[in-house]
C-alpha cells in the first residue's frame, strides 16, 4: 500500500474506521456516503503537497497551479483502479473536497499528519501546504491512528497573530471571519469588509496564517508537476477585461479560482484599486 501511494504522488496516507467520525457526519453526509458506496466501512486519507515556492502575486499559493479537485481526482482514480484488482468486488470511490466524508476529522483518525493552531495538516517537510484526498471504501482497514503528540509549537500563536481579521482563535477558525472565505463571496459585501480586501496582499484566498506558521517557514517544494507548471501568480483587471463569465470559466477551467466565476474576483481587483476614502 505505502508503494501504491507513493507512486501517486501523496505525502503521507492512513486509514480510518468510518464508525469513528459518525460523531462528525450529519444524517445528510450520512445518507450521501451510503449512495457512493454502500456498506462503507472504511475512508483512506491521503495528503499531496502543493508548494511552489513565494513568487510574488495576489493569488493564494494554493491555487496558482492546476485545479486541485482535477489533479487529486486524477491521481486518487490512479489509486482506485488498483485498488478494484487487488480486491475485487469491493467498492473505492475517490473524493477531493467534495465528499461528504469531513476530510480534517478523517485526516486525524488516520494519522495523516498532525493539527496546526491554523486547524490545517501539518505534514512535514511540506508543512501545511497540503491537499486532502479520500476514498471511500467497503473494505474493512483498521485506523492507522491518530498519531500521539503534535507537531504544532505550544502555545506558538503564530498563525492566530497572523491572522488579520481574528478569525483564528483556540476554539478554531470562524469561517465567517476567515479572509479566504470572504475573498470567495459573491455580491455586494459590507463596508467593514471590502475595507478588508483592500488591505489583502491577495484577491482570491489567504495565506497569512500559513506564512506565519513556522512548520512553513522552509517547506519542501511539491514534486508533483500539477502545483509546480504553468502557474499564474497574479491577476488584473486587465486580463479580465473584456470576458464574460462564460469566457472567463474557459480560459481559466483548470485553476480553482474559476469556480465562482469572474464577477468576485473583478469586485475585489476594484476594490483594492479605488480609495478606500
Amino acid at each position: 500500500m505505502n508503494q501504491l501511494w507513493t507512486a501517486a504522488g501523496a505525502a503521507a496516507w492512513g486509514a480510518a474506521e468510518l464508525g469513528g467520525l459518525q460523531s462528525f457526519l450529519t444524517e445528510g453526509a450520512r445518507e450521501r456516503i451510503e449512495a457512493l458506496c454502500p456498506g462503507a466501512a472504511t475512508v483512506l486519507v491521503a495528503a499531496f503537497p502543493y508548494y511552489a515556492g513565494e513568487e510574488p502575486g495576489n493569488l493564494s499559493l494554493y491555487c496558482r497551479g492546476e485545479d486541485y479537485h482535477r489533479v487529486l481526482t486524477r491521481r486518487l482514480e490512479g489509486v482506485c483502479e488498483v485498488l478494484r484488482e487487488r480486491y475485487p468486488g469491493r467498492t473505492f470511490v475517490a473524493g477531493a473536497d467534495n465528499s461528504p466524508v469531513p476530510e480534517l476529522a478523517a485526516a486525524e483518525l488516520a494519522g495523516v499528519g498532525h493539527r496546526g493552531g491554523h486547524g490545517l495538516r501539518i505534514v512535514p517537510p511540506y508543512g501545511s501546504y497540503i491537499f486532502l484526498g479520500t476514498i471511500l471504501t467497503d473494505l474493512e482497514l483498521e485506523s492507522t491512528g491518530p498519531a500521539a503528540g503534535t507537531l504544532c509549537p505550544e502555545h506558538c500563536g503564530a498563525c492566530r497573530k497572523a491572522c488579520p481579521t481574528g478569525a483564528l482563535t483556540e476554539s478554531g477558525c470562524d469561517v465567517d471571519k476567515c479572509l479566504s472565505e470572504l475573498t470567495q463571496r459573491k455580491g455586494e459585501l459590507p463596508q467593514a469588509v471590502e475595507n478588508q480586501l483592500r488591505q489583502s496582499p491577495t484577491v482570491w484566498g489567504c495565506d497569512l496564517c500559513q506564512n506565519a506558521c513556522p512548520w512553513n517557514q522552509k517547506a519542501a517544494l511539491s514534486p508533483l508537476p500539477e502545483f509546480r507548471e504553468d502557474l499564474t501568480p497574479s491577476l488584473t483587471l486587465a486580463d479580465l477585461e473584456g470576458l464574460s463569465n462564460k469566457a472567463f470559466r474557459k480560459q481559466y477551467a483548470h485553476k480553482a479560482f474559476a469556480w465562482r466565476g469572474i464577477a468576485p474576483l473583478k469586485r475585489n481587483l476594484e476594490l483594492r484599486e479605488k480609495d478606500p476614502m
